[in-house]
């Protein structure tokens, strides 16, 4: 009860319109598919002209585009796409001149080796939230319920301090390390957990050791959430038998939004109040229909995804259109000489040099051999700044990994797509 109402006041004085959002969502989750796109169609259409209108990006990328010649969802296709790289680079200019009651501050996570900073506006934050929110709704599980946190990873005192305030407050513990004393303390601590949440790899190896050890298993989860990581087939069977249940998908980005969350039945709707999901050639062009601070209009994410047929309903009785299939997003591991860790390593790395040093590096790392990584650095950087980030690389993996820093490197490509880790290693 205390957690309940720590989270309802969290919620008031941070997300105010969630509450609203969230009753929005649950009254729109038993719409008829054709109720879902008519609002899509309208949402889309206030969000072009919008852009249009404020936005000295899209001003100028849409001059010779009337907007309302665009009758239809299918005709957004006259709309021309956005990049990654367009993204990245015009940042300041594709943020509206409107003014916000409340703005967040995001950051994403730099998997393509290039960081995004962007203004959210409190009113499409509160729903994405509250998009979450209904995805666990369809797992009988509450947020503020007492769950297991697979997520957030720094050596600095200020962060840890900060991080176990935060996770007392929202009734949580957190772990991210393979080492199994930090993964036994972690398992004993899910007896009383609702819920468990975060990197996938991370989980599956949660649940290779409850399994391998023989541990007792948590009696009372009722979600298994993987994010930010594809969900491998392999990791089910070791899960189950380790939680009692599958792991389910919550699919999104930083900059996107929540795209789409996998129901009980084990399908993954796309959270079409939200976003309008385009696929074309098996890739995913995303449009957020709520984030007026800084539009994201047929944006190409970068994954790869398969849609179920239009006609394809599931029998949770939601006619949320599916997701069949995400390919775009693999986890994969850094091979030390004696140990294995998560590749979100690297991106503690480098985040935590970006607040220390107030830089963003363009980055990819390699892996052709156990022990060994090759930094790739897209920057000019000075000597004394490659020398703080090899402090930090140290004091991610001790001396179990061995590493050469190389800047102003060209990055490479893995399958036509720009990661930020690449490794040649198969086990």
């Amino acid at each position: 009860m205390m957690h309940k109402l720590i989270y309802h006041l969290g919620q008031y004085f941070r997300n105010p319109t969630l509450k609203k959002s969230y009753r929005f969502l649950k009254t729109t989750e038993n719409w008829s598919l054709e109720q879902l796109e008519d609002y899509q169609f309208k949402k889309l259409k206030e969000i072009l002209i919008l852009a249009k209108e404020n936005s000295t990006y899209y001003k100028s990328k849409y001059t010779n585009i009337n907007i309302h010649d665009i009758k239809t969802l299918d005709e957004l296709s006259k709309i021309p796409i956005l990049t990654k790289e367009e993204l990245i680079e015009n940042v300041n200019v594709i943020h509206t001149n409107l003014k916000f009651h409340k703005q967040f501050l995001a950051t994403t996570s730099g998997t393509s080796g290039q960081s995004l900073k962007f203004y959210r506006n409190e009113e499409a934050d509160s729903f994405n939230r509250a998009a979450i929110q209904r995805g666990y709704s369809w797992h009988d599980v509450n947020p503020w319920d007492r769950n297991g946190y697979f997520w957030g990873f720094s050596f600095s005192f200020s962060s840890k301090i900060k991080n176990r305030i935060l996770d007392k407050l929202q009734n949580r513990f957190r772990i991210f390390s393979f080492e199994e004393k930090s993964l036994k303390n972690f398992i004993k601590k899910t007896k009383n957990a609702i819920y468990v949440q975060g990197y996938s790899s991370m989980i599956y190896q949660t649940a290779v050791l409850i399994n391998k050890l023989n541990l007792e298993k948590p009696k009372n989860i009722k979600l298994v959430k993987g994010t930010s990581e594809k969900i491998f087939d392999s990791y089910q069977e070791e899960i189950k038998k380790a939680f009692g249940l599958k792991m389910v998908s919550e699919y999104g980005a930083t900059e996107a939004g929540i795209i789409g969350f996998e129901c009980d039945n084990g399908n993954i709707h796309i959270n079409m109040e939200g976003v309008y999901v385009e696929e074309i050639n098996n890739e995913i062009f995303v449009t957020n229909l709520q984030l007026k601070s800084f539009p994201i209009i047929r944006y190409k994410l970068g994954d790869y995804i398969s849609l179920a047929p239009r006609n394809e309903e599931c029998t949770c009785g939601k006619k949320h259109l599916i997701i069949k299939e995400i390919t775009g997003r693999v986890g994969e591991n850094i091979y030390g000489k004696q140990n294995l860790y998560p590749s979100l390593y690297l991106y503690y790395i480098f985040k935590n040099i970006s607040k220390k040093e107030n830089i963003n590096l363009n980055y990819q790392v390699l892996q052709e051999e156990k022990g060994k990584l090759v930094f790739l650095i897209q920057n000019q950087i000075e000597e004394d700044l490659q020398k703080k980030l090899g402090e930090e690389i140290n004091q991610h993996f001790k001396d179990d990994i061995d590493f050469v820093i190389h800047t102003k490197a060209e990055l490479k490509k893995s399958k036509g797509k720009l990661k930020n880790f690449i490794s040649t290693i198969n086990e």
